[in-house]
């Protein structure tokens, strides 16, 4: 583990020179690549856990940021001091997650006679530019999350530094590894506390293998298969061996049907960013320290990968096929019909008991001999404007302590708190009994986090986001692609992009 922690350190670095994951873990999920949530997402989009939809924001208005949130759990009333929860930048904006969530406001209520907790849920589509819509009108929230590094870009020069708080209440921190708290000292300030890490593996239909006669993938780091090492080449193999048509054919076989894919081998389970799909061979920016848009190249060879296991070797569900009814709501791996998903511990939230009930989880394989787990961490901040910092900090920690396992429960999040991560595991293995799984593969895949991080900030953050992303719509949903050309397209529209940030902050 003491590999994993000084990886967080470095992590931490280039959180500081932009900025890093919303996860975010999740879903509404992040994320977190943030962040995740009990509802299906549509097709191609990752529940909102580990990553929220951050459309380019509109001229604030005062009228805009005094609309009421979507749902409040609450209304604060009395003498109390009234604190704003603000929900979605992450995970938590899901109907299935909100019972929980105004559970623990109404426990923190009946406890707390001079503070009252008010929850605002908002969809991850909209929070974003409703939070900085809120921020411009002076009617901002005090606490907001979970929410991961890539839901703080936009807004990080607006986080309380919480390290006066944190001394001045003696709050403990010796139960979490101290790394992780070093983790959240970004930007020269403590901006949260560890709250929830979300690592990454291949979850597996052990049903599928076993229909098939295959052996299971491994469950250990540096371990082969079949003999052979557990690599990308191994992957591609074994998913094409469990991709099968209409008439019971593989994808290795001359017979095979591309145009009657009854069940497939591997998917990006709600693999919607191609930075995330990117790291699956390795970690990287697509920009350079003096600002000039770079892909690295092993990211483009990532993105052939993927696009060839699609349009070609047709293991991989395309943008089309998870649209189709073979996967309800896009949940590719939770249909039954995929054999294995590469996604993060958030997605806990979304296998269905009742249909995939023989599943367990495998480590990821290594390209060109390196091992990356991406990784997605989840914490509370508390923004500089608000006015009852102390009793927001109360609140916070609160949330991190008492409601901490309520929480990580329907965020799928593994407790920061090395104390409660054994129950949080317990608590899982009740949900999907009698179905057993190896959560070892899970804290084993913190020590392979993405360094930088693949939803790191980035100049000119929401518009080379968006184009990011709309390159990765291209290729998930049109086949006969110059994917090369495309790439070079990409990258020259980045540096046009960051261009026009260095022109704005007058560089």
């Amino acid at each position: 583990m003491k590999r994993f922690w000084l990886l967080f350190i470095t992590l931490l670095l280039v959180a500081g020179m932009a900025a890093a994951c919303n996860s975010g873990a999740g879903p509404t999920t992040n994320t977190t690549e943030e962040e995740p949530a009990a509802e299906e997402p549509a097709a191609e989009e990752e529940p909102a856990a580990e990553e929220p939809t951050e459309a380019p924001m509109e001229e604030p208005t005062e009228e805009a940021a005094e609309e009421p949130a979507e749902e409040t759990a609450s209304e604060g009333s009395g003498d109390a001091v009234e604190i704003r929860w603000f929900v979605g930048l992450g995970t938590g904006g899901n109907e299935e997650q909100r019972e929980a969530q105004d559970a623990v406001v109404a426990e923190f209520n009946e406890t707390h006679d001079d503070i009252e907790l008010v929850i605002e849920y908002y969809q991850n589509d909209v929070a974003y530019d409703t939070l900085q819509t809120q921020i411009a009108a002076g009617n901002a929230p005090d606490i907001i999350g979970p929410v991961g590094v890539r839901g703080m870009n936009g807004f990080r020069d607006q986080i309380l530094d919480l390290a006066p708080y944190i001394e001045e209440s003696g709050y403990d921190t010796s139960d979490y590894p101290p790394e992780l708290v070093e983790f959240w000292n970004q930007d020269g300030k403590q901006v949260g506390l560890p709250f929830a890490v979300f690592p990454s593996f291949i979850y597996y239909n052990r049903d599928l293998f076993d229909e098939a006669g295959l052996p299971y993938p491994p469950q250990e780091f540096g371990a082969d298969y079949e003999g052979e090492p557990w690599d990308m080449d191994a992957l591609r193999e074994l998913a094409m061996q469990l991709t099968v048509d209409a008439e019971g054919n593989d994808a290795t076989s001359e017979d095979f049907d591309a145009e009657n894919i009854e069940q497939y081998g591997f998917v990006p389970q709600w693999g919607d960013d191609p930075r995330a799909e990117a790291t699956f061979f390795g970690p990287g920016l697509p920009v350079d320290e003096d600002g000039t848009a770079s892909i690295p190249e092993h990211w483009r060879a990532a993105w052939e990968w993927f696009y060839n296991g699609m349009w070609e070797d047709h293991f991989i569900p395309t943008g089309v096929a998870l649209a189709s009814d073979q996967f309800p709501g896009g949940n590719a791996f939770s249909s039954g019909n995929v054999a294995m998903a590469f996604t993060h511990l958030w997605y806990t939230c979304c296998v269905d008991p009742e249909v995939v009930t023989n599943w367990d989880i495998a480590v990821v394989p290594t390209y060109e001999g390196e091992t990356t787990a991406k990784l997605h961490a989840d914490t509370f901040v508390i923004l500089e404007s608000t006015e009852h910092p102390d009793e927001a900090f109360e609140v916070l920690t609160w949330l991190l302590n008492d409601a901490e396992l309520d929480l990580l429960a329907v965020y799928g999040g593994l407790p920061a708190h090395l104390s409660k991560q054994e129950e949080f595991f317990a608590g899982l293995d009740e949900t999907f009994a009698p179905n057993e799984v190896n959560w070892q593969v899970a804290i084993d895949s913190l020590e392979y986090p993405d360094n930088p991080n693949h939803e790191a900030d980035l100049p000119n953050f929401l518009r080379a986001d968006d184009a990011i992303k709309a390159f990765g719509t291209l290729y998930h949903n049109e086949p006969d692609v110059d994917l090369e050309a495309e790439i070079d397209a990409l990258e020259e529209t980045l540096q046009g992009i960051f261009d026009e940030a260095g022109s704005d902050s007058g560089g």
